[in-house]
């Protein structure tokens, strides 16, 4: 007699060879197919990540901002050794938590004055920037890369600013970024490597009499008795992350903002037409954002229960943002690029709870900034190949274009 068991069935064992892998495609033109199923079915499913790690993924809206939102998933975690991993640390495991290591050493404060788009100059510079590399783009002729010629450049200038350091240094700091947003199954034995010649030219700057902004003001903490405990490494981590972290992450946003407005002609003329819409724009386009291309990774502190999960203490557990920015349960037709859409702001592209990104601001200005200036000086901009030719970067936290070849 011959026994058939319905995998599917509560209860059953499941065959841990056949999980799901994540991260889905790296394709930034369409959402993963899998989101759909997720959200309708599986809105907390157990998947295999690159490290070979089973973790829970998360994907409908509600059920994110549950992880986001309470301490008990714990990011600090995710860097502890022998925890589960999404994929192999790229940098030491104590700077995992960047953001709570600035405010337990009393940072916080002149890095957030730093993130502020209101900055006395930013705004000017930032306008200044953009109609410059844009001018220098169109003076170039079509067809041209505008990833290349275009949104690396202007963000990483933004950060050698913010940083008060030369912006001919962010040439070998971006490289390091190939590697270090990297998604491995294996440490990268030049993420370290980058990593400590990167720390030793920040440490080198903290000591250039010549060194404003941020860096300058977080040299100048060093004569202050209050700041006894703070390291030359200390400081440097925060520049080397602050630029790494911030380049990767406003480059890739709004070098995929730049796919979706080509991708929805419509939208493109509106702003052409009436560029005050571009703020309300910004915000959907965050919301359909498929640059990030992995899971917002937390580990369990306890036995938790997730809708109808029980996660056990020490568990993985992934946030799929661009699944809950889809959930249709939360954003009505969210295919949809809309306008007036009245929660607009509800996206969690910027994360959540107390990881929230502090540089929400400076990083939707510094777009809204940059498609103004675009939509100006070209008003039909559009992709010089068909869309289907778009080469995606594999292996790696962001998904990007290779290169974005536009004419105008």
């Amino acid at each position: 007699m011959t026994t058939t068991v319905d995998p599917t069935a509560p209860g059953c064992p499941v065959d841990h060879n056949q999980l799901t892998r994540f991260p889905f495609d790296a394709n930034g033109t369409a959402l993963p197919p899998q989101i759909a199923q997720l959200l309708a079915h599986e809105p907390v499913k157990k998947v295999r990540t690159i490290a070979g790690a089973e973790a829970w993924l998360v994907s409908s809206y509600p059920l994110c901002r549950q992880v986001l939102d309470d301490d008990r998933y714990s990011l600090a975690e995710t860097s502890a050794p022998g925890a589960p991993r999404q994929y192999a640390l790229t940098i030491p495991p104590e700077v995992v938590n960047n953001m709570g290591n600035i405010t337990g050493a009393g940072l916080r404060k002149a890095v957030m004055k730093a993130l502020n788009p209101k900055s006395p100059g930013l705004e000017d510079w930032l306008y200044e920037r953009a109609r410059h590399l844009a001018d220098r783009l169109m003076a170039a002729g079509a067809p041209s890369d505008l990833r290349y010629d275009f949104t690396v450049p202007y963000s990483t200038a933004l950060h050698t600013y913010i940083l008060g350091i030369p912006e001919a240094d962010s040439g070998k700091l971006y490289d390091s970024l190939h590697i270090a947003f990297m998604n491995s199954p294996r440490e990268i034995p030049a993420a370290a490597m980058n990593w400590d010649r990167d720390i030793a030219h920040m440490v080198r700057r903290l000591n250039d009499p010549e060194t404003g902004g941020l860096l300058g003001e977080l040299a100048a903490l060093r004569d202050d008795p209050d700041y006894a405990h703070l390291t030359d490494e200390m400081l440097a981590t925060v520049g080397v992350t602050m630029f790494g972290a911030g380049v990767i992450s406003v480059m890739g946003f709004l070098t995929m903002a730049i796919v979706s407005l080509i991708q929805h002609p419509e939208l493109r003329a509106r702003l052409v037409a009436d560029p005050s819409l571009i703020p309300a724009a910004v915000d959907e386009l965050l919301r359909i954002n498929l640059s990030i291309a992995d899971g917002l990774p937390r580990i369990a502190t306890e036995t938790l229960v997730l809708g109808d999960v029980e996660i056990q203490q020490g568990e993985l557990v992934l946030v799929l943002v661009e699944a809950a920015n889809h959930d249709p349960q939360e954003f009505e037709d969210p295919h949809t690029v809309r306008l007036d859409r009245p929660n607009a702001n509800g996206h969690l592209s910027f994360g959540g709870g107390g990881h929230y990104c502090p540089a929400t601001a400076l990083g939707k200005r510094h777009a809204q900034i940059a498609i103004e200036v675009l939509l100006d000086r070209m008003p039909g901009l559009d992709l010089a190949v068909p869309i289907e030719q778009l080469v995606w970067r594999t292996g790696f936290m962001k998904r990007i274009p290779e290169r974005l070849p536009v004419l105008w």
